[in-house]
């Protein structure tokens, strides 16, 4: 390897601001074992409970000083037995809602909804006390994982459930109430993107009981969305619906009879 190669690739190495802090393949299986290990006790875990504990504080210490890495990592690990109770009654709402499920350990294995919302749980934790980096990432390893894209900063109600989920994008400062259920391809978002917004509220507010159901868009920080209100498919929302208001689209499909050419193959 010539000298100039060895220089170019030692200036490459120079820590700037921009230099990852930890290894992400250490942190993807910490996450992982924090729901699977800690949280729903698989057996043959990853880390025992100590050593979760150690690995979790050791990602912590290299992004924040290490008296406030031990604070978060004891408040977190103190919320998980809470977390626990909760996604045990969600893997029965799932359950319940849900007519091809056949049990509740087949929802909390094989369901990108329920991981969505498990991870979301995590994050939700961890952004609430101000920690740095590992909220939005705790929230793009469960969006790599199943499309489902859901910021740490949302507030999300109980017994949240999630059908199917691939393209669900629920922005930062999303309120959703209880017992809501959303579809896949389902945009809670803002009306558009800039900085001088980051402190205002620009997502909508999903009230008690609403479904909504595969494609609907939803737009805009005073946008709320009615108890018990339904939002079919498809449809586009930027100003607030009443509750137990049903909204639709209106316009017919068009149907025609294919004729084939079978000589040629195609369909006209």
């Amino acid at each position: 390897m010539s000298t100039n190669l060895i220089e170019l690739i030692d200036n490459m190495n120079h820590i700037t601001k921009y230099t990852i802090p930890f290894n992400k393949k250490e942190l993807d299986p910490i996450i992982e074992s924090i729901l699977y290990d800690a949280i729903f006790s698989q057996p043959n875990t990853t880390y025992k409970k100590q050593e979760l504990f150690n690995q979790f504080n050791k990602i912590l210490l290299k992004i924040v000083p290490e008296t406030k890495a031990e604070k978060i990592s004891l408040y977190f690990f103190d919320q998980l037995e809470s977390v626990k109770r909760e996604l045990e009654h969600l893997a029965f709402v799932f359950y319940k809602n849900d007519p091809a499920s056949k049990s509740e350990i087949e929802i909390i294995l094989a369901y990108p909804g329920f991981l969505a919302i498990a991870i979301y749980r995590l994050a939700n934790i961890l952004y609430k006390i101000n920690t740095p980096i590992l909220p939005r990432y705790f929230s793009e390893y469960a969006h790599s994982k199943t499309g489902i894209d859901i910021h740490p900063g949302a507030t999300i109600g109980k017994n949240f459930y999630i059908d199917h989920g691939t393209g669900i994008v629920i922005g930062e400062t999303t309120v959703i109430g209880d017992d809501v259920k959303i579809y896949q391809s389902v945009t809670l978002g803002a009306f558009y993107v800039s900085k001088d917004l980051a402190d205002k509220k620009r997502h909508p507010t999903i009230e008690n009981n609403v479904t909504i159901y595969a494609g609907a868009t939803i737009l805009g920080g005073t946008t709320v969305i009615g108890e018990n209100a339904i939002i079919g498919g498809n449809v586009w929302i930027t100003e607030s619906i009443e509750e137990n208001s049903i909204v639709y689209q209106t316009q017919t499909p068009i149907i025609k009879k294919q004729k084939i050419d079978n000589e040629n193959q195609y369909i006209i």
